[in-house]
């Protein structure tokens, strides 16, 4: 389990808004659902999809592409399963 403060919660938040829509609202469902049962694996996987383009991460999310190299990990694969089923 995750020991997140609020203020890594309004950080995790902050850094869920991106450019596109469609991005900002996956996460933010995603957020709304899993915020409070977050390990570490998993908050360390969203800033490792926090980390690419708004285009690189739509087509993560809405399945187009599969996580490559770095990204190619269980924790990042779970995270991803987790917000495609919302």
């Amino acid at each position: 389990m995750s020991q997140l403060t609020d203020m890594d919660r309004t950080r995790l938040r902050w850094r869920a808004r991106r450019g596109l829509l469609e991005n900002d609202l996956m996460l933010t469902k995603y957020l709304d659902a899993f915020e409070t049962a977050l390990t570490d694996v998993e908050v360390g996987a969203l800033t490792q999809l926090f980390e690419l383009s708004d285009n690189e991460l739509l087509d993560l999310l809405l399945s187009r592409l599969e996580p490559v190299g770095s990204l190619d990990r269980p924790a990042v694969h779970a995270v991803l399963a987790n917000i495609r089923a919302l």
